[in-house]
């Protein structure tokens, strides 16, 4: 479906520059935008690579397991019939703890790996259980503490605080959490979901 947007922006942008006679400033900002394209994934190459790397190391060295205790208060209240030392409550610890950290792209392996464990454990075919819509919304509307990535992208467009967001990512990132699972919470109650034997 996103293939089809960009393509009907393109396409539309295209047949207004001929229209208008600006096909020239057309050109210049695809080639421009090209150009800026590759420059932006160099730049979030490095910070990805690194992160990933950190995040491994953590899983190996056992220090995902510290960070599942530490955040097993707050979880166990969200995943009540999660066992605390399943792959899925880690997977799902490492997932958070990387987004705390605003590192989107590296919470996404943990997070494919929760996911998996969570429908492993469901049971119920292709309905998704009362855990993977808590973890989708999470994983969505997550809090956090350290926008890494934003920073590094501020950063890179010349900004000289680049972490100067702070106070509004976590009021907004708090709200938009909060509200994700409040309603899906209701939604959980309201579908009233068969339980794990």
């Amino acid at each position: 479906m996103l293939g089809y947007i960009w393509s009907f922006i393109i396409i539309f942008s295209l047949i207004c520059s001929l229209f208008l006679g600006n096909t020239q400033n057309f050109s210049n900002s695809f080639t421009d935008s090209a150009a800026d394209a590759i420059e932006l994934l160099l730049t979030l190459a490095g910070v990805i690579c690194l992160w990933s790397g950190l995040m491994k190391i953590a899983e190996r060295s056992g220090f995902t397991r510290v960070i599942a205790k530490l955040l097993s208060p707050l979880l166990k209240r969200l995943f009540p019939r999660l066992d605390k030392n399943s792959a899925a409550f880690e997977a799902i610890s490492m997932n958070i703890s990387a987004n705390l950290l605003g590192l989107g792209n590296t919470a996404t392996p943990p997070g494919l790996k929760a996911m998996r464990e969570l429908h492993r454990l469901n049971g119920e075919g292709d309905r998704a259980s009362d855990e993977m819509v808590t973890f989708v919304v999470m994983n969505t509307a997550s809090l956090q503490l350290m926008p890494t990535t934003l920073g590094m992208l501020r950063a890179g467009y010349g900004s000289a605080a680049p972490f100067e967001i702070l106070v509004p990512v976590w009021i907004s990132s708090a709200c938009a959490l909060t509200v994700a699972l409040v309603l899906a919470k209701a939604g959980n109650r309201l579908t009233g979901r068969a339980k794990w034997s």
